[in-house]
């Protein structure tokens, strides 16, 4: 009571002052876990609230919520006219899609239930969606989105397994994006929606499920991550390891593993196939003078080769102090033995033995 009764004796300014030196103790806000499903869901249902001329359509995408749910909810939330069940014909998808663009403006979403499936809807992605706009003299631009898995899942064998981003990214007048986290998903996708031009979201089936820390800013409505522009994940000295979608993950591991060892890699995460970030590649390069690349397609005329030949023919090559080194999947369809599938796709252990080889360790 008699500390009371000073407090109400003193002048209230002195009172002030002494509430406002105490210390309170305040407990961090919990870090947002958002799975990448999640991520998609959530930059597809932005877009949708945001432009009224984009629509999703695919296979399953709308009462189902999706074959790998990442549709969740939207077809109750903007119904039959923007959420779009198609037949089970990959090409009904994408042609069907071009007249609606065409005549009505819109921004369609199609979602392919693997990119395997999109095999059968080549003619329209490559000779239709990739040169409209060039074929029309740039009069008429193909603002249209083809999303799904790619790559290498689990026990589905040699014709759902198959990385296209080679495939897509051999060709002019396409954008090929590949997310690997949370973030990269969310931005990515709303970047490809508001995009004029045709672009490519390879996604992959066994990143749906795993959740990361979405930042703060990546959280807003407004958040877009640039197409064509790759991101360090981790700092180094000693070697360059560029990625892009799941064996980002791969590499970081490495990386944390070899720290342990005193080497320190520089993980980039592509995100974006084409167009390609070459400069910050080469610059990361002339920095840690070794180069591998990491992906899980096929090794002949694929995403490592082009940047080999990149760093080759661009300023970075003089600063290398050994030949760059390729880790891909092995170079045959995918059996569906699992300790044969696991041999056939990069793991943590052969990305390690690559970077000690190429530093001559």
């Amino acid at each position: 009571m008699a500390v009371v009764a000073g407090l109400v004796r003193r002048p209230l300014e002195q009172v002030s002052g002494l509430l406002l030196r105490r210390r309170f103790h305040r407990t961090a806000p919990a870090a947002l876990q958002v799975t990448v499903r999640d991520a998609i869901n959530q930059g597809m249902d932005e877009e949708l609230e945001r432009d009224e001329k984009v629509f999703l359509l695919g296979e399953e995408v709308a009462q189902y919520d999706g074959a790998y749910k990442v549709s969740r909810g939207l077809w109750k939330k903007y119904g039959d006219k923007r959420i779009i069940d198609t037949p089970i014909s990959e090409v009904s998808l994408s042609s069907g899609s071009r007249p609606l663009r065409r005549h009505a403006g819109l921004r369609p979403i199609c979602e392919f239930m693997t990119f395997n499936f999109s095999m059968q809807a080549i003619d329209q992605v490559i000779n239709s969606a990739a040169k409209t706009y060039y074929m029309s003299g740039g009069l008429q631009s193909v603002p249209i989105v083809f999303r799904g898995p790619n790559g290498a899942s689990a026990g589905v064998a040699a014709q759902h397994s198959q990385c296209f981003a080679a495939w897509y990214g051999h060709c002019p007048g396409l954008k090929v994006v590949s997310p690997w986290s949370s973030e990269d998903a969310k931005g990515l996708i709303k970047s490809a929606i508001r995009d004029n031009n045709p672009v490519v979201v390879l996604e992959n089936e066994l990143m749906y499920g795993v959740p990361f820390e979405l930042p703060a800013e990546a959280q807003s409505k407004d958040f877009l991550i640039p197409i064509g522009k790759a991101k360090i994940e981790r700092q180094g000295t000693h070697i360059t390891i560029v990625s892009h979608s799941r064996p980002v993950g791969h590499c970081l591991e490495a990386a944390t593993v070899l720290s342990k060892e005193g080497i320190e890699c520089e993980v980039i995460n592509m995100r974006t196939i084409r167009p390609m970030d070459i400069e910050t590649i080469e610059a990361s390069v002339m920095k840690t003078t070794h180069l591998i690349t990491v992906e899980g397609g096929w090794p002949q005329f694929g995403i490592g080769a082009e940047i080999c030949a990149r760093i080759m023919e661009g300023p970075a090559f003089n600063f290398l102090d050994a030949p760059a080194v390729r880790v891909t999947g092995a170079d045959v369809p995918m059996p569906y033995a699992k300790i044969l599938e696991d041999n056939s796709v990069p793991q943590v252990k052969d990305i390690i033995f690559a970077i000690k080889k190429t530093l001559n360790i």
